[in-house]
């Protein structure tokens, strides 16, 4: 066990320091986080740490979109497989509407929400 970190199994505190800046300003921010690992330095190269760390993020920011587009928690289906298969659809629906090229999965839901044939051009289930 490390010392000094209060984790049991902990073998490794990992910073990580990121700076941004939003598209729509000059001005950069600096964001400070710490991850902590049972992994041994000998396990893995900072590059996968980093790889890893990035990786988690991108599935956080899909969980992002099931719930704040699709109100994933506050969905009612929680027996059976209904939970696995709704949070499946919703994924594939996410897919479906990056690959067409819509930068904002909410804005894309609205717009297609508004006309049903939308959908079915986005599906190319009928000429756009």
């Amino acid at each position: 066990m490390a010392r000094g970190l209060a984790f049991p199994h902990a073998a490794l505190a990992i910073q990580v320091i990121r700076r941004r800046r939003p598209l729509s300003g000059k001005k950069w921010s600096t964001q400070t986080r710490y991850a902590v690992t049972s992994l041994a330095a000998s396990q893995a190269t900072p590059a996968q740490l980093a790889g890893w760390i990035r990786g988690h993020w991108g599935i956080e920011a899909l969980h992002h979109i099931r719930d704040l587009t699709y109100g994933e928690d506050a969905s009612q289906i929680r027996t059976g497989n209904g939970p696995q298969a709704m949070a499946a659809l919703r994924n594939l629906a996410v897919g479906i509407l990056k690959l067409d090229g819509y930068p904002s999965i909410a804005a894309a839901c609205r717009y297609h929400a508004r006309d049903a044939t939308r959908t079915l051009a986005t599906l190319r289930l009928i000429p756009p």
